[in-house]
């Protein structure tokens, strides 16, 4: 078996090299010091600079206004499906969401324990290959908001549009696209993204909230699920995800380095047309999902003859190409390409693709 090179990892996903080296560095000591970054104290000065610095830098990379608040919390982003109705909703109140996938299914589902939820758009009727245009959206305009997620990772779905809202407030499942592809927060409300997909490791979700939005949840809202609550408090209620929060600050270093938001959206869009490109030349892989609709971090494919398909992942396995499966939900292959991907692990996946055809074909 070869020696593993890229992970195709839907999350947690691949970390940028430089990250891992001072990951590795500071396990033995964090910043020169002789205490590992995962013992360290959240009351280490160093360590609430850091938190601090983070802060300063994902406003920065991410052109965040200066209205909204950041909040770096426990937990991935399902937390969240319960999190955004429990403040946005009050008592009962009402929301629209849009059904793109397997994600904001999931998104409906909870939001239905806590309030009325009026799906104002699904796509489950064609598989979930396409996103629904601005025009066939049946949005409530009392709605207390919009929530929408802007990639399906499980069936590869992507908005090529930010949906208008009008006055309501718009509510984006931000973890698939953030920093990989072109997301405005000033027109959202809310924005929150889970960080092990392109902002480092499994853990803490990021959310990026419009502050005349926070203090009003709902009287049942459990205090640690309250925004206010860890607005007051900077994050901090409760020991805060110390090493997930300390990763993140790594990543935007290195996307800083890199050449900040532009730079990584661009090498995004790169690495998907490199792989959709070779798929769409195939005559044995397929890409179920609308041109116009496919997700940049998340290249979903089906093999013309499914008997190939664990084949296709055995030997994709002994290159060194891993964690091809697709999600368990939908099936086929799924090949995730976060902020960690270079760019020449899409082109080692494309050569492959096209190798395994001429073998199998």
């Amino acid at each position: 078996m070869a020696d593993l090179r890229f992970s195709f990892s839907a999350g947690p996903a691949a970390l940028p090299s430089p990250v891992r080296e001072r990951i590795r560095e500071d396990f033995a000591g964090w910043d020169g010091g002789r205490t590992s970054i995962l013992e360290v104290s959240q009351w280490n000065p160093r360590l609430l600079d850091t938190f601090a610095k983070v802060e300063t830098d994902l406003r920065e990379i991410l052109t965040v206004p200066d209205d909204y608040a950041v909040l770096f919390l426990h937990g991935g982003a399902s937390n969240q499906f319960a999190m955004v109705p429990m403040n946005m909703l009050g008592d009962g109140g009402r929301a629209d969401y849009l059904h793109t996938g397997l994600w904001s299914g999931k998104a409906v589902q909870e939001a239905r324990r806590y309030g009325q939820v009026n799906v104002a758009a699904s796509t489950a009727g064609t598989e979930f290959r396409s996103v629904p245009a601005q025009r066939e959206l049946a949005l409530d305009t009392t709605a207390h908001y919009v929530h929408y997620t802007p990639v399906e990772t499980a069936h590869g779905v992507q908005f090529d549009y930010t949906p208008e809202t009008g006055d309501v407030p718009l509510v984006a499942d931000a973890t698939a696209a953030l920093l990989a592809t072109p997301l405005d927060i000033g027109s959202h409300g809310v924005v929150y993204a889970s960080t092990q997909k392109n902002l480092g490791v499994v853990g803490m979700t990021v959310v990026i909230v419009r502050r005349d939005l926070i203090g009003h949840a709902a009287p049942f809202t459990p205090t640690t699920f309250d925004y206010a609550v860890h607005q007051r408090t900077s994050s901090r209620f409760t020991t805060p995800p110390v090493f997930a929060w300390y990763v993140t600050g790594l990543v935007l270093d290195w996307v800083r380095d890199q050449g900040g938001q532009p730079a990584m959206i661009e090498r995004s869009r790169r690495r998907a047309e490199a792989l959709y490109s070779t798929i769409d030349a195939s005559a044995m892989f397929t890409a179920p999902v609308d041109s116009t609709s496919r997700a940049w971090t998340n290249v979903v494919f089906t093999l013309s003859d499914a008997n190939l398909t664990e084949i296709f992942l055995k030997e994709a396995e002994e290159e060194g190409l891993a964690d091809l499966r697709g999600h368990s939900a939908v099936g086929g292959i799924r090949a995730s390409l976060y902020l960690g991907m270079p760019e020449a692990g899409a082109h080692a996946l494309g050569a492959f693709l096209t190798d395994f055809e001429a073998r199998h074909g």
